[in-house]
């Protein structure tokens, strides 16, 4: 079901400090904290005695202490104290998993430590690049990873879910083109001499036609970079002169958590106006309520999915992307299993 050797984001960086944080990613239950010295830390969220979650604890020095009996593991997940003895059992130990700062995330890999190398960590730079600007945000789904990948690399919905902010009767008309690039997947759509929808209009200041563009990449096992913007009709943005419009990358980076809920880690940095504090606020205001549509798009589809378990999913055109995207999954599933065994996935 899920990819377990890969990189997950689990937090923003700012979210996990010193003081103990649980998340649950690929249905393992994680802990996290930050060392004395800031380092990060990220364990099995069980007590190896009577597996009460260890987030229910507290942290001593470097060190969490077990709620229930007063187990203490050290950032490595191994128990180094136990109540009423002096001897430590060596198979008293949690699982410790890998995990990194990238981009104002904080990443973790719940597979093979061994196979662990943070040059996979998807680059999501625009979230830290200074001619970039741009807030993150956090939203919990009850639906799984693959259908939200899903919702964003088909954006022809944006005209049926969100019509009044960046929807247009324009989007379903326009070619598609989907092409892959190793393991990667674009999907990529051209709007052209259009009134711009109303979030872009806003955006560019103009009441001029526009040309438009959504180019979404996908990475696995669930990055989504979206290059969005418009520009003034005939200026050349087609051709790659963007001087007369303004443009967006819509980072989104998707966590399962179950089979059936995940989290989503989303953000729309811009190349524009990059010193307005107020018009990102704006932005991330408008963008928090289009993917609360997608929401509770997304959380009934997941729940006729479970109602109708004789059903499958049936596939346009306009899914091509997605199709693509999760045959590579699958590949890399089938792949890790054959490498790991049954044990390799979840």
């Amino acid at each position: 079901m899920f990819l377990l050797n890969a990189w997950y984001a689990v937090a923003w960086s700012h979210e996990i400090r010193r003081s103990l944080f649980a998340r649950r990613v690929c249905d393992k239950p994680m802990v996290l904290y930050r060392r004395q010295d800031g380092g990060l830390v990220a364990l099995e969220d069980l007590c190896w005695h009577r597996m009460l979650p260890l987030s229910q604890g507290w942290l001593e020095g470097d060190c969490v202490r077990c709620k229930y009996h007063g187990l203490l593991y050290d950032a490595r997940g191994q128990c180094v104290q136990m109540p009423a003895q002096e001897t430590v059992a060596k198979s008293a130990c949690v699982n410790a998993y890998p995990v990194a700062e990238r981009h104002r995330l904080v990443w973790i890999w719940p597979g093979d430590p061994s196979r662990a190398d943070e040059s996979l960590i998807p680059n999501l730079y625009w979230f830290s690049d200074p001619k970039w600007a741009g807030d993150g945000a956090t939203a919990h789904f009850n639906c799984g990873y693959q259908l939200l990948v899903d919702n964003l690399l088909d954006l022809t919905h944006e005209t049926y879910v969100h019509p009044e902010t960046i929807g247009s009767e324009h989007i379903p008309d326009a070619p598609l083109k989907t092409e892959a690039r190793g393991e990667e997947i674009v999907v990529s759509r051209w709007m052209l001499d259009h009134e711009p929808a109303s979030f872009w209009k806003r955006q560019i200041g103009t009441d001029k036609n526009c040309d438009r563009w959504q180019i979404a990449h996908w990475t696995p096992p669930a990055n989504v970079v979206i290059d969005v913007g418009v520009a003034v009709a005939g200026t050349g943005a087609p051709e790659g002169d963007r001087r007369q419009g303004i443009s967006m990358r819509v980072v989104n980076t998707v966590t399962p958590e179950t089979e059936t809920s995940c989290w989503y880690f989303f953000g729309n940095p811009r190349d524009y106006n990059i010193e307005d504090r107020e018009l990102t606020a704006a932005i991330m205001q408008s963008v928090a309520g289009i993917f609360e549509q997608d929401r509770r798009i997304l959380e009934s589809q997941q729940q006729a999915i479970l109602e109708n378990p004789e059903r499958k999913l049936m596939n346009l055109n306009i899914d091509a992307g997605s199709v693509r995207a999760r045959r590579i999954l699958e590949s890399k599933l089938k792949a890790e299993t054959e490498l790991q065994g049954p044990a390799a996935t979840a």
